[in-house]
């Protein structure tokens, strides 16, 4: 369960009160035309009863909510120099001390900032510009290659001298760039005719010739999470005894990864999780008359999806 804040909880006890409060003032109101007024004790309870509970909470929600904080403030002591330093000398001299921190190269860095460079996730009509787009997939990289604590929102805003909403900020801009439609397609391309007939050639060379056709590979991994998650957290739960997704990917013989499917729970067999890529979908537009996919025993067999050997059977010679 995620937790309640201190102004959530208060909150929400005005809001009952205030609901209270209507109630009793509408018996109140109904007391008193129903009363006698001859009664000594009734003006005395009735004015009891039309005390103005409503109106009373009312107030206090907007004292609540008059300050954005409800506790002083103070400054935490930070500095941008780590972030300055990772992406601009170490970038361009220390390519290593780079790739431990972003899981990548400078080149395949910048080849990913330019790709999400023009996503409108990165662009507002605001007077308050963006922080720079390096600088916002640099941290999110950052906290993708790290796992637990050295991943949390509070140790990446101190070591890069951001916020601890803007450090989730980033997050979010980046995973929405990443998983957009337009990322994919100018991240993937359907293999070429010539790099079709290459990863032929290359079954045909490590296998025979009747195989040459089955000249895409397929298989599943797990991506293991920090821990479970809010919405839906048992479906998460891998044979693995972890929480995690499922990710498909489509590649040539020699790893060049044409189509990915991400998303799907950790307990989904890969069998589900395939049909989630372009290739189930569209294979008979993506996929030649006799070509056809190679997977492993996990995978339904199809005529464009082979498995090399479902069971072993060893030979009988009379």
């Amino acid at each position: 369960m995620p937790r309640t804040s201190e102004r959530s909880e208060t909150a929400d006890y005005l809001e009952q009160a205030f609901l209270v409060g209507l109630i009793a003032e509408a018996e109140s109101d109904m007391l008193s035309l129903l009363a006698d007024p001859n009664e000594p004790d009734a003006d005395l309870e009735n004015e009891l009863l039309r005390s103005n509970m409503s109106q009373n909470a009312l107030h206090a929600l907007a004292d609540l909510y008059s300050e954005h904080y409800l506790e002083e403030r103070r400054d935490i002591p930070k500095s941008g120099e780590l972030l300055s330093l990772l992406l601009g000398q170490w970038k361009d001299h220390f390519p290593d001390i780079f790739r431990s921190y972003v899981r990548m190269d400078p080149s395949c860095f910048d080849d990913l900032v330019s790709a999400l460079r023009d996503d409108p996730v990165f662009h507002n009509d605001s007077n308050n510009s963006q922080a720079p787009i390096e600088e916002q997939i640099a941290i999110a990289l950052y906290r993708f290659g790290h796992f637990g604590n050295a991943a949390s929102t509070m140790k990446v805003a101190l070591a890069f001298g951001k916020g601890y909403g803007t450090v989730r900020l980033f997050t979010r801009r980046v995973m929405a760039a990443i998983c957009s439609e337009r990322f994919r397609q100018s991240a993937l391309q359907w293999a070429s005719d010539e790099d079709k007939e290459r990863a032929k050639a290359w079954v045909e060379a490590n296998s025979c010739p009747e195989w040459r056709d089955g000249w895409l590979m397929v298989d599943g991994t797990l991506v293991p999470l920090f821990q479970r998650p809010e919405s839906h957290g048992n479906s998460f739960f891998d044979r693995k005894s972890n929480y995690s997704l499922n990710a498909q990917l489509i590649s040539t013989p020699d790893l060049h990864i044409i189509d990915f499917g991400v998303g799907m729970p950790g307990s989904q067999h890969d069998a589900t999780a395939w049909l989630d890529t372009r290739v189930p979908q569209e294979h008979k537009r993506l996929l030649g008359e006799k070509e056809w996919v190679w997977a492993d025993s996990a995978y339904p067999l199809r005529t464009w999806c082979q498995a090399p050997y479902k069971k072993y059977v060893f030979p009988v010679f009379n």
